[in-house]
Protein backbone atom coordinates (compact mmCIF):
# COMPACT_ATOMS: atom_id res chain seq x y z
CA UNK A 1 0.00 0.00 0.00
CA UNK A 2 1.12 3.69 -1.04
CA UNK A 3 1.14 6.19 1.56
CA UNK A 4 1.78 10.10 1.68
CA UNK A 5 4.20 9.78 4.08
CA UNK A 6 6.70 6.99 1.96
CA UNK A 7 7.51 9.52 -0.35
CA UNK A 8 10.70 9.96 -1.60
CA UNK A 9 11.74 13.42 -2.89
CA UNK A 10 13.87 14.21 -5.68
CA UNK A 11 15.34 16.25 -3.74
CA UNK A 12 15.24 17.70 -0.19
CA UNK A 13 12.79 20.21 0.30
CA UNK A 14 13.92 24.42 1.40
CA UNK A 15 11.46 25.99 3.53
CA UNK A 16 12.68 29.68 4.23
CA UNK A 17 10.28 31.42 7.06
CA UNK A 18 10.26 35.36 7.52
CA UNK A 19 8.32 38.09 8.81
CA UNK A 20 8.89 40.59 11.06
CA UNK A 21 11.06 41.02 14.47
CA UNK A 22 8.53 39.92 16.88
CA UNK A 23 6.11 37.91 14.56
CA UNK A 24 7.15 34.75 16.64
CA UNK A 25 9.43 32.84 14.02
CA UNK A 26 12.06 31.44 16.77
CA UNK A 27 9.13 30.11 18.85
CA UNK A 28 7.37 28.28 15.73
CA UNK A 29 10.17 27.36 14.56
CA UNK A 30 11.39 25.61 18.37
CA UNK A 31 7.67 24.06 18.17
CA UNK A 32 8.00 22.43 14.76
CA UNK A 33 11.02 21.17 15.54
CA UNK A 34 10.02 19.69 18.34
CA UNK A 35 6.88 18.39 17.10
CA UNK A 36 8.61 16.90 13.81
CA UNK A 37 11.94 15.37 14.18
CA UNK A 38 12.41 14.68 10.60
CA UNK A 39 12.92 18.30 10.02
CA UNK A 40 16.19 19.34 9.51
CA UNK A 41 16.64 23.17 10.94
CA UNK A 42 19.59 25.18 9.61
CA UNK A 43 21.34 27.68 12.16
CA UNK A 44 22.03 31.07 10.89
CA UNK A 45 25.70 32.75 11.24
CA UNK A 46 25.38 36.02 12.94
CA UNK A 47 27.89 38.85 14.89
CA UNK A 48 25.28 40.00 17.10
CA UNK A 49 25.43 39.01 20.57
CA UNK A 50 23.57 36.12 22.16
CA UNK A 51 20.29 36.94 24.01
CA UNK A 52 19.11 35.44 27.17
CA UNK A 53 18.98 31.84 27.53
CA UNK A 54 20.36 31.45 23.90
CA UNK A 55 23.44 29.07 23.18
CA UNK A 56 25.83 28.87 20.31
CA UNK A 57 25.15 26.56 18.25
CA UNK A 58 21.93 25.63 19.21
CA UNK A 59 20.20 28.86 18.30
CA UNK A 60 23.07 30.82 15.98
CA UNK A 61 26.55 29.90 15.74
CA UNK A 62 27.69 33.35 16.79
CA UNK A 63 30.84 34.48 15.55
CA UNK A 64 32.88 37.73 15.30
CA UNK A 65 32.70 40.67 12.40
CA UNK A 66 35.98 39.52 10.88
CA UNK A 67 35.05 35.60 11.17
CA UNK A 68 31.80 36.36 8.99
CA UNK A 69 33.62 38.31 6.66
CA UNK A 70 36.24 35.19 6.21
CA UNK A 71 33.69 33.36 5.79
CA UNK A 72 32.02 35.70 2.59
CA UNK A 73 35.55 35.45 1.31
CA UNK A 74 35.98 31.95 1.25
CA UNK A 75 32.27 31.24 0.08
CA UNK A 76 30.96 29.39 2.87
CA UNK A 77 27.46 31.73 2.62
CA UNK A 78 24.67 30.65 0.84
CA UNK A 79 23.27 34.50 1.26
CA UNK A 80 23.99 36.85 4.08
CA UNK A 81 22.73 40.52 5.25
CA UNK A 82 23.32 43.03 7.25
CA UNK A 83 20.20 43.71 9.39
CA UNK A 84 20.00 46.34 12.19
CA UNK A 85 23.88 46.55 12.18
CA UNK A 86 24.85 42.51 12.99
CA UNK A 87 25.46 40.60 10.09
CA UNK A 88 23.52 37.41 9.17
CA UNK A 89 23.91 34.34 7.00
CA UNK A 90 23.24 30.89 5.79
CA UNK A 91 25.87 28.28 5.97
CA UNK A 92 26.24 26.33 2.71
CA UNK A 93 27.74 23.00 3.46
CA UNK A 94 24.45 21.88 5.98
CA UNK A 95 21.70 22.96 3.42
CA UNK A 96 23.49 21.35 0.40
CA UNK A 97 24.09 17.94 2.26
CA UNK A 98 20.57 18.07 3.71
CA UNK A 99 18.81 18.76 0.41
CA UNK A 100 21.07 15.81 -1.24
CA UNK A 101 19.66 13.42 1.41
CA UNK A 102 16.19 14.43 0.31
CA UNK A 103 15.20 16.11 3.58
CA UNK A 104 13.35 18.97 4.70
CA UNK A 105 15.58 21.71 5.47
CA UNK A 106 13.60 24.87 7.63
CA UNK A 107 15.36 28.37 7.22
CA UNK A 108 14.82 31.42 9.27
CA UNK A 109 15.66 34.63 7.64
CA UNK A 110 14.76 38.17 7.07
CA UNK A 111 13.52 39.59 3.71
CA UNK A 112 16.81 40.35 2.61
CA UNK A 113 17.99 36.68 3.00
CA UNK A 114 14.98 35.14 1.39
CA UNK A 115 15.50 37.31 -1.61
CA UNK A 116 19.13 36.04 -2.31
CA UNK A 117 18.47 32.71 -1.30
CA UNK A 118 15.79 32.44 -3.82
CA UNK A 119 18.01 33.43 -6.64
CA UNK A 120 20.51 30.55 -5.86
CA UNK A 121 17.50 28.04 -5.21
CA UNK A 122 14.09 28.55 -7.24
CA UNK A 123 12.44 26.02 -5.98
CA UNK A 124 12.65 27.21 -2.62
CA UNK A 125 8.99 27.87 -0.48
CA UNK A 126 8.72 31.31 1.03
CA UNK A 127 6.52 31.33 3.84
CA UNK A 128 5.93 34.96 5.33
CA UNK A 129 4.58 35.06 9.53
CA UNK A 130 2.87 37.78 10.28
CA UNK A 131 1.20 38.77 13.43
CA UNK A 132 -2.23 39.39 14.12
CA UNK A 133 -1.90 43.25 14.06
CA UNK A 134 0.74 46.08 15.11
CA UNK A 135 -0.20 46.94 18.57
CA UNK A 136 0.58 42.95 19.34
CA UNK A 137 3.96 42.84 16.99
CA UNK A 138 4.93 45.99 19.09
CA UNK A 139 4.03 44.26 22.75
CA UNK A 140 5.74 40.85 21.67
CA UNK A 141 9.04 43.22 21.08
CA UNK A 142 8.25 45.19 24.43
CA UNK A 143 8.09 41.90 26.41
CA UNK A 144 11.20 39.86 24.76
CA UNK A 145 12.76 43.04 26.44
CA UNK A 146 16.30 42.12 24.13
CA UNK A 147 16.58 45.20 22.04
CA UNK A 148 17.58 48.67 23.07
CA UNK A 149 15.40 52.07 22.28
CA UNK A 150 17.05 52.65 19.40
CA UNK A 151 16.89 49.03 17.66
CA UNK A 152 13.30 48.87 18.86
CA UNK A 153 12.53 52.41 16.97
CA UNK A 154 14.65 50.73 14.01
CA UNK A 155 12.44 47.73 14.26
CA UNK A 156 9.40 49.68 14.09
CA UNK A 157 10.47 52.07 11.76
CA UNK A 158 10.75 49.22 9.01
CA UNK A 159 7.75 47.33 9.58
CA UNK A 160 5.60 48.87 7.32
CA UNK A 161 8.57 48.51 4.40
CA UNK A 162 8.96 44.74 5.66
CA UNK A 163 4.97 44.05 4.80
CA UNK A 164 5.46 45.39 1.51
CA UNK A 165 7.50 42.05 0.64
CA UNK A 166 4.91 39.76 1.45
CA UNK A 167 3.95 39.29 -2.62
CA UNK A 168 7.16 38.31 -2.91
CA UNK A 169 6.37 34.89 -0.94
CA UNK A 170 4.89 31.83 -1.84
CA UNK A 171 2.49 31.62 1.41
CA UNK A 172 1.52 33.82 4.62
CA UNK A 173 0.54 32.56 7.46
CA UNK A 174 -0.65 34.76 10.79
CA UNK A 175 0.76 33.87 13.93
CA UNK A 176 -2.77 34.90 16.42
CA UNK A 177 -1.85 31.57 18.34
CA UNK A 178 1.30 29.57 18.54
CA UNK A 179 -0.46 26.20 17.91
CA UNK A 180 -2.50 27.20 14.57
CA UNK A 181 0.49 28.47 13.21
CA UNK A 182 2.35 25.42 13.88
CA UNK A 183 -0.65 23.39 11.58
CA UNK A 184 -0.68 25.74 9.35
CA UNK A 185 2.98 25.36 8.68
CA UNK A 186 3.34 22.10 8.71
CA UNK A 187 -0.23 21.93 6.25
CA UNK A 188 1.94 23.57 3.72
CA UNK A 189 5.34 21.62 3.96
CA UNK A 190 2.79 18.23 3.45
CA UNK A 191 1.35 19.82 0.66
CA UNK A 192 4.88 21.14 -1.27
CA UNK A 193 6.07 17.29 0.14
CA UNK A 194 2.95 15.86 -2.45
CA UNK A 195 3.70 17.75 -5.43
CA UNK A 196 4.41 15.47 -8.54
CA UNK A 197 7.26 17.30 -9.57
CA UNK A 198 9.01 16.63 -6.44
CA UNK A 199 8.65 12.75 -6.45
CA UNK A 200 10.40 9.92 -7.26
CA UNK A 201 7.22 9.03 -9.16
CA UNK A 202 9.63 5.40 -10.51
CA UNK A 203 9.65 4.34 -6.80
CA UNK A 204 6.05 5.16 -6.35
CA UNK A 205 4.76 3.17 -9.04
CA UNK A 206 7.07 -0.25 -7.82
CA UNK A 207 5.67 0.19 -4.60
CA UNK A 208 2.09 0.31 -5.99
CA UNK A 209 2.46 -2.48 -8.29
CA UNK A 210 4.64 -4.50 -5.63
CA UNK A 211 1.59 -4.02 -2.43
CA UNK A 212 -0.81 -5.31 -4.79
CA UNK A 213 1.16 -8.52 -5.93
Amino acid sequence: MVTSSEFELQRGLLIVLSGPSGAGKNSLVNRMRELHLEIQYSLSVTTRAPRSGERNGVNYYFVTVEEFQEMIKKNELIEWAEVYSNYYGTPKVFVEKSLEEGRVVLLDLDIQGAVQLKRVYPEAVLIYLLPPNLNELLFRIDKRGADSNEVVALRTKSIRKELEAISDYDYLIVNDFLDNAVTRLWSIITAEKSKVKRIRIDGIVKKFFTSSS
